[in-house]
């Protein structure tokens, strides 16, 4: 995923919320006012609010498991081949 930006694999809308994501997942939380203009011509403010809650809990689940030392259960072991980023 770390070459999002310039896949294939992904639609517009889909780059558009994973930079959204990236840039909410950062500490400091840093959201470029420019990006969220592009975010509204393309979501209402109801998909705004939803995504932006959403990408908020997994941050939130994903900084409280790596305070507890939980781990991934290996649920997709071997299901994925994932590349190394360049």
């Amino acid at each position: 995923m770390a070459d999002y930006a310039t896949s294939p694999a992904f639609s517009a809308n889909e780059k558009l919320v994973l930079a959204y994501a990236d840039a909410m997942t950062r500490t400091p939380v840093e959201v470029p006012d420019e990006l969220f203009s592009r975010l509204r011509e393309s979501f209402n403010e109801a998909q705004l609010v939803e995504l932006t809650t959403t990408v908020a809990w997994e941050n939130y689940r994903a900084r409280f498991n790596h305070a507890f030392g939980l781990e991934s259960e290996s649920f997709s072991e071997g299901a994925v081949c994932a590349l190394p980023a360049h």
